[in-house]
């Protein structure tokens, strides 16, 4: 066994066995990090032992922080986890809270204390949680009040369970007894730091190990190549930071490089944009949906402060970066990142962003596109995302290890092309692919075309199953941009849309008109939700076309 500075060895004797990672890169000089070391030291530390604990750190609707704040907190905070709640080091921390000061506080004291942050998302619900708790083995968590329901539920039956709330008088009176101060324990590069539960767009969750050097991995590759932010700039965004999308693009980065960040508890698409012109943020992460919402109020925010906006979690629609272009002058990073990989591994910086594309792998990384068998595919080719880098999949005791990790090469389940510039191009998750009449349909490539049509405000398509044919048909869930105009009419006038711009067999067979479309907490549709309820519809009669139950026949 690895030497470690745990002394709770759960995470660790978990990990898959060795020969069951992916092979792990380390070819840039800014990788080559030392045998001991905790990540809360670079990113946060640093800042006040050389002097700039005064700079603005974190920026919230009830005041702002400087990094000396954040730096004291986050001791104090320790301080309470070893001394008063017994956290010893490789614990593993339930923190649970929307995105507050608090919580990033939380999170580097886990960190310091050597334990292992576990960043719940703040909409789960009990038996979420409990699944979070038993799969971890979790005894202790830190917790806003406001949130307190849902864990209690989850967990009173949890024997030595311990949980300190804030935003009450529970852990900041701990803390205003505790010493600003506090020696971090001095973890391995290796140690565990975080455990990150994936969104569950496909079903089960699953627990992402990662390691403290992981965690400055993603800054030293993504953050420091394509994001190239300034220490001046003010960051912001929408997802929660417990999802690593949120947790790099709203902690990591900002603190790697001395910049601050706007936390906002509630980021919907009107809220970020009044946030945005309100507060003069720079850099901006969202989903590609919030995008699209934005762009319509444009004319109504003023956010000529914008230098840096990043979209990843769904494919970004050339329609959406277009038009996000053209109303802002901006150009829309787009990225591919994964919970397992911890963050973004392909993106392009603006210089060479192309309407469309994800872009190329991140310096540090190496992509290509495999056939089934892992063999590569000629350019052009259609084939299975795989990808190398500093970070990879370590799944906690799970065997779905087997299926992302296979000779070294991490699969993230998506359908790719390369082009012969060295561009990537997004198909679809391989689960996405249609199987409709023996042609291969692409989801998300149907999904574009409909998304450029006035009325579709957002659409999903998924297969159907057609048991007697032994095949699928492609049907589309959509939601309209004008509910009054949702109808048969409709329906047939965004086949014909369809058909008109890709190959007919590509249009949906179906349309039905939705109120919304599934979504995870983090902006993810659920497709595999859809996929459940096609199954499950009764069958439709062939040509029909369905609106919110009401089935019309198509012309």
């Amino acid at each position: 066994m690895a030497a470690t500075a745990h002394v709770d060895t759960f995470a660790a004797d978990r990990l898959p066995a060795r020969d069951r990672w992916p092979e792990l890169l380390f070819t840039l000089p800014e990788l080559r990090y030392p045998e001991r070391l905790n990540c809360a030291d670079r990113l946060l530390d640093r800042h006040v032992r050389d002097g700039s604990g005064s700079r603005r750190c974190i920026v919230s609707p009830s005041g702002t922080w400087s990094y000396r704040d954040l730096f004291e907190a986050a001791n104090r905070i320790a301080r309470v986890l070893a001394e008063d709640l017994g956290v010893v080091p490789g614990n593993r921390v339930l923190l649970r809270a929307p995105n507050t000061p608090m919580l990033a506080a939380c999170w580097f004291a886990v960190v310091k204390a050597g334990a292992i942050a576990v960043t719940a998302m703040p909409l789960y619900r009990s038996s979420e949680l409990r699944a979070i708790v038993d799969k971890a083995q979790i005894r202790h968590a830190l917790c806003d009040i406001r949130l307190a329901e849902d864990l209690r539920a989850a967990t009173d039956d949890v024997e030595s369970f311990q949980t300190s709330y804030f935003n009450t008088a529970d852990l900041e009176e701990r803390m205003q007894r505790k010493a600003p101060s506090f020696e971090n324990v001095a973890t391995y590069a290796h140690d565990v730091a975080i455990i990150a539960f994936t969104s569950g767009t496909t079903g089960k969750p699953k627990a992402a190990v990662h390691f403290h050097r992981d965690v400055l991995a993603t800054c030293d590759t993504y953050g420091k190549h394509v994001l190239q932010a300034k220490p001046d700039h003010l960051f912001t965004g929408s997802p929660p930071l417990g999802f690593t999308f949120g947790l790099g693009g709203l902690l990591l980065f900002p603190l790697n490089i001395g910049a601050s960040t706007l936390l906002l508890e509630k980021a919907a698409p009107e809220p970020l944009m009044q946030a945005l012109a309100e507060y003069k943020a720079n850099v901006v992460f969202t989903a590609p949906v919030a995008y699209r919402a934005m762009a319509d109020m444009t004319a109504k925010y003023d956010v000529s402060s914008l230098a840096k906006c990043v979209s990843a979690g769904e494919t970004l629609p050339p329609a959406t970066w277009n038009v996000w272009h053209e109303r802002t002058g901006l150009k829309i990073l787009d990225g591919i990142g994964s919970t397992e990989m911890l963050h973004i591994f392909i993106g392009s910086p603006e210089e060479s962003a192309i309407p469309g594309s994800t872009g190329r792998a991140v310096p540090g990384y190496v992509a290509e596109i495999h056939d089934e068998n892992g063999e590569p595919v000629v350019r052009e080719s259609i084939g299975r995302l795989a990808v190398k880098g500093p970070t990879g999949c370590r799944y906690l005791d799970d065997e779905r290890q087997a299926g992302y990790v296979q000779n070294g090469w991490n699969y993230p389940g998506d359908a790719y092309r390369q082009d012969e510039h060295g561009c990537f191009w997004y198909v679809a998750r391989t689960d996405d692919m249609i199987i409709a009449a023996g042609y291969n349909v692409s989801g998300p490539e149907v999904e574009q075309v409909l998304s450029t049509h006035p009325l579709v405000r957002e659409c999903a398509v998924v297969g159907k199953p057609v048991p007697e044919k032994h095949t699928n048909l492609v049907k589309a869930y959509v939601v309209p941009a004008d509910d009054k105009k949702a109808g048969a009419a409709l329906a047939a006038e965004l086949q014909e849309f369809v058909r008109g711009r890709i190959a007919p067999f590509k249009a949906p067979r179906e349309v039905e008109f939705v109120a919304e479309l599934p979504r995870t907490e983090t902006g993810k549709v659920q497709r595999f939700r859809l996929r459940e309820r096609a199954a499950q519809e009764v069958a439709t009669p062939s040509g029909a076309t369905c609106v919110e139950g009401i089935r019309f026949e198509r012309p």
